[in-house]
């Protein structure tokens, strides 16, 4: 049986009644084309079944079918979630997929980009140390999408804070707790920040306390420190910036003698790899990470389109949910 002919640009350009060049940039450079032409030429396209090939569209375009994205720790197991996403995305449009890491550094992320910019299309940054006006100052001359981050006027994709920290309240006070404390990440963690608001308004809401320690390095290691203060300031529980920093609390606090949850509760962000293996397992948010990846690089894959049609940058706020395990209890009488 003979397979039927694929539609090429020549097709459409015919069909459309336009020169195959501009068929090809209304695909590859659509700041090129006059809006309602590229429409025009879109739906031609769609209704013949013509989908362009990647690398033809990059070398027409001046493109490179290249997208990068870049973390701050490679090693933490949040970021797992959001590359493979990426990843998966990246491929199914057959593009190359970069992963660069950043080492908590602004500077090494702005670094990067900088030296990225003439072999990439765009940029994923996944939970950027970038101050605000040195990524909207980036967003100007680089395509930039945000994961776990927001930058007004810049296209972003992250897990739904408010409504994730305020399950975390509600189910601590439903436990009878009356105060809180949050050990915070990084300084220039715009988590850390979302985080303790929501936080402090939903104790606030509950007429519990809540206080906020930190910075700690939000990884295991940092958790010695974070568990000790912990401690000093008294609250009842406790609600680590990252699973990485509340599993860290768990050992200092099972060193200590302080048991969990019968005298403090703990609770963690992200619901990494590991989280119900610790001992007790993790309470912790719970967010479609690998989506937020996917979403992100879709984004970028559109960027031209939403450009063409006038649309701002796009926002996408993901569920939140929280999973209870062993380390969230009861107050203590």
């Amino acid at each position: 049986m003979t397979r039927p002919k694929r539609p090429t640009v020549y097709d459409v350009a015919r069909e459309a009644g336009v020169a195959a060049s501009t068929v090809s940039r209304a695909f590859g450079n659509p700041r090129r084309v006059n809006a309602a032409t590229r429409t025009h030429v879109l739906e031609v396209a769609e209704r013949m079944g013509y989908h362009p090939s990647p690398l033809a569209t990059a070398l027409q375009s001046g493109r490179t079918a290249t997208v990068a994205m870049l973390v701050p720790d490679i090693a933490n197991p949040h970021f797992f979630g959001p590359i493979r996403g990426a990843e998966r995305r990246a491929a199914a449009a057959g593009i190359t997929f970069i992963l660069g890491f950043t080492e908590e550094s602004a500077d090494a992320e702005r670094d990067q980009i900088a030296r990225l910019s003439r072999s990439v299309d765009g940029f994923v940054l996944a939970s950027s140390r970038l101050p605000a006006d040195a990524a909207a100052e980036l967003a100007r001359e680089h395509n930039l999408v945000l994961v776990n981050r927001e930058v007004e006027g810049m296209p972003s994709v992250v897990v739904d804070n408010a409504s994730g920290s305020a399950q975390i309240v509600d189910h601590l006070a439903s436990l009878g707790h009356r105060s809180l404390v949050y050990l915070s990440g990084p300084h220039a963690s715009w988590l850390a920040g979302e985080r303790w608001r929501a936080l402090s308004t939903g104790a606030r809401a509950r007429g519990m306390a809540a206080s906020r320690l930190g910075p700690f390095a939000p990884q295991v290691a940092g958790g010695g420190a974070a568990a000790d203060a912990a401690l000093v300031s008294g609250a009842t529980a406790v609600v680590a910036h990252n699973d990485l920093l509340a599993i860290g609390i768990l050992r200092r606090l099972a060193e200590r003698g302080v048991r969990v949850p019968e005298q403090v509760s703990v609770v963690g962000y992200d619901d990494i790899f590991g989280a119900d293996l610790c001992s007790p397992a993790l309470t912790t948010l719970a967010g479609p990470q690998e989506e937020a990846g996917r979403a992100a690089v879709e984004i970028l894959l559109t960027a031209g389109a939403q450009h063409a049609s006038g649309d701002g940058p796009r926002r996408l706020v993901l569920p939140s949910h929280l999973v209870i395990r062993e380390s969230t209890g009861p107050a203590p009488a």
